[in-house]
């Protein structure tokens, strides 16, 4: 990566003493102690969200506190989050993007409070190299990137020589327009299982060639990235199609907008059509979701897989008699 002396204008970015690269204890720790991907829990591994944004379609401005921003990411951890996902730029449909130096100053704070002792994995979802690197340095072992490394040249290299785990986001276009413009009105998907598979294959590929270790990519398909409700529609309920020889999936379709044709809720009352969400793909052996409402996802997914495991041990003492 550059040196900050390389880029006019950057911000410089301090370290924080116990996480610099020069204290061989805590880079170690960071790369051989990491709990991600997440020991076997029976479930998908629930990812919290935490966006430090005024603007994120759902919770935009709630949390732009680094201490409101702590306390929730301690609460979601508490109802049964196995990742805190960390992020200071929207991407919504619709998103202008802000600045490096704005996106660091939401999310530094938050790192920093976290310290190196927090008990869950931490995300960072960002689409900068330096935004990453900060992240990383501060602990965080996986990058979200919704532009799955093609934003910023830098940010391959980042990943590779943090080690971390990395989901390689689809999404057609820009955030600004990918819903709106010309361009996914007159060109909708043929196929859009064809589609997103050639694109992961296609990440896949530059990321191996970045460096980055095969079992450390996940892949997610973007729903509400440059999609029709119906291209969601189908990507949900043919997601096992979706998958790559050695590599996990990553689900993100909390509260979105597609939602609203069955829940009929705001934003932050779509519940039920997220927790449906859940359950196909829990079904289909989706390894993560990324969600808002944690403990009813956590509770969802745990009482589904209870009543599961009794209705085939039901069956199993039918056959036995």
């Amino acid at each position: 990566v550059s040196s900050d002396q390389d880029r006019p204008g950057r911000t410089v970015v301090p370290m924080r003493a116990d996480l610099r690269a020069s204290d061989e204890g805590a880079a170690e720790r960071r790369m051989t102690e990491r709990s991600f991907p997440p020991r076997s829990i029976g479930r998908p591994a629930v990812w919290g969200i935490l966006n430090v944004t005024p603007d994120s379609f759902s919770d935009g401005g709630a949390f732009l506190s680094p201490d409101r921003a702590e306390s929730h990411a301690r609460a979601l951890v508490s109802a049964g989050a196995d990742v805190i996902d960390l992020g200071g730029e929207s991407t919504r449909p619709g998103s202008d993007a802000v600045s490096v130096d704005t996106e660091l100053s939401r999310v530094l704070p938050v790192l920093d409070r976290f310290g190196p002792d927090f008990p869950v994995p931490i995300s960072i979802d960002t689409r900068r190299a330096e935004v990453a690197a900060a992240a990383a340095e501060r602990g965080a072992t996986i990058l979200n990137d919704t532009a799955a490394l093609r934003d910023d040249p830098e940010i391959a290299q980042v990943a590779a020589e943090f080690r971390l785990n990395v989901v390689l986001m689809h999404r057609r276009g820009v955030p600004k327009t990918m819903q709106s413009s010309l361009e996914q009105i007159d060109r909708p998907y043929e196929d859009v299982i064809e589609e997103v598979r050639a694109f992961f294959e296609s990440r896949v590929e530059s990321a191996l060639s970045a460096g980055i270790n095969r079992t450390d990519l996940i892949l997610d398909p973007g729903i509400g990235f440059g999609k029709r409700p119906q291209d969601n529609d189908q990507l949900i309920a043919r997601v096992s199609e979706l998958r790559l020889p050695g590599h996990q999936l990553l689900v993100g379709a909390s509260r979105k907008r597609f939602l609203a044709r069955f829940d009929h809720g705001n934003t932050t009352d779509r519940i039920g059509g997220s927790l449906a969400v859940a359950v196909v793909c829990a079904q289909s052996g989706v390894e993560h979701l990324r969600v808002h409402d944690v403990e009813q996802t956590v509770t969802f997914l745990r009482t589904m897989r209870a009543l599961s495991n009794s209705l085939s041990a039901s069956a199993k003492n039918e056959e036995m008699e």
